[in-house]
């Protein structure tokens, strides 16, 4: 089966779009994406990449993202009450993304996948590993970090972005996006804005929710520490980390595969808290060893 289509299926009571690439026979990898952006921001040709080494990969909206199911009736969370540690506010935790996650792999009856997670999505993946260690089969986390507040905290500038009011129509979204990313991106290589307004222009079109994007960061800000629980991680584990990250410092990198045994650590230069198309070779080429090394 190979299908690019989105798809969707019911995980409690959450609906999770999803689309995959390449043949349902192949090895699967799941790609768990970050705060407030859509299962595009894994991008058609890094998994057509992927597929086409060989194996099946699926990505998704994580719920109050994308085509996935948006929790509207919970409204927004007061962020910056949450940051004074009031948590009232806060609809859910990244346990219940991570129960998403494994309800996606029963619905799609994938047993064991290779786990792939990027910013947020690391830390979903993170606790995947965690909660259900018997269905992964490799471990990797990318530009995340481990919830100790002391590692991986962003710049005064990343911050800023990260905090900003919302955008009020699509225009201004989409330049909210080409402006954050030129505080977080990749310095090392090239800005390729064409493409980001693209897809910042698709991601508006799919659906715009600021709302969801608040309770997705509250769910991160509210969520303890996981360093002492990663230290139970026995698969095939990668972490890699731009070295220029503004958003996650590389220390969150650093100190994740610090904690996890028998770690492999990429750090690489000049990348920021993105996906480079520069880099692609060299990531899908650490990832697919890792997934060969698990067998």
């Amino acid at each position: 089966m190979t299908t690019e289509a989105v798809q969707r299926v019911q995980v409690g009571e959450i609906e999770i779009a999803y689309e995959t690439f390449g043949r349902r026979e192949d090895p699967p990898v799941l790609l768990v994406m970050g705060l407030a952006t859509q299962m595009i921001g894994w991008p058609d040709d890094f998994c057509r990449d992927l597929a086409g080494r060989g194996y099946f990969v699926v990505r998704f909206d994580n719920r109050d993202i994308g085509l996935s199911t948006h929790l509207h009736d919970a409204g927004a969370p007061d962020v910056m009450s949450v940051l004074g540690g009031d948590t009232s506010s806060v609809a859910y935790g990244l346990a219940d993304l991570a129960d998403d996650t494994i309800g996606l792999l029963d619905a799609l009856a994938l047993d064991r996948v290779h786990l792939v997670g990027a910013s947020m999505g690391g830390m979903i993946a993170q606790l995947v590993a965690l909660r259900a260690p018997e269905r992964v089969a490799t471990l990797t986390s990318i530009m995340s970090t481990t919830g100790d507040p002391s590692v991986g905290s962003p710049n005064d500038a990343a911050l800023g972005v990260l905090l900003a009011p919302p955008a009020g129509d699509r225009d201004a979204a989409i330049q909210r996006v080409v402006d954050t990313y030129r505080v977080i991106g990749s310095p090392g290589f090239e800005f390729d804005e064409s493409a980001l307004r693209d897809r910042a222009g698709l991601s508006f079109d799919r659906a715009y929710d600021p709302a969801g994007v608040a309770r997705q960061l509250a769910a991160i800000l509210t969520t303890p520490d996981r360093t002492p629980e990663l230290r139970k991680i026995a698969v095939p584990t990668l972490v890699i980390h731009g070295a220029e990250d503004a958003l996650v410092n590389v220390t969150g990198g650093r100190a994740t595969a610090a904690a996890i045994p028998d770690c492999d650590l990429l750090v690489v230069d000049g990348m920021g808290h993105d996906l480079p198309r520069a880099v692609w070779p060299q990531l899908l080429d650490r990832m697919t060893a890792l997934f060969a090394r698990a067998g």
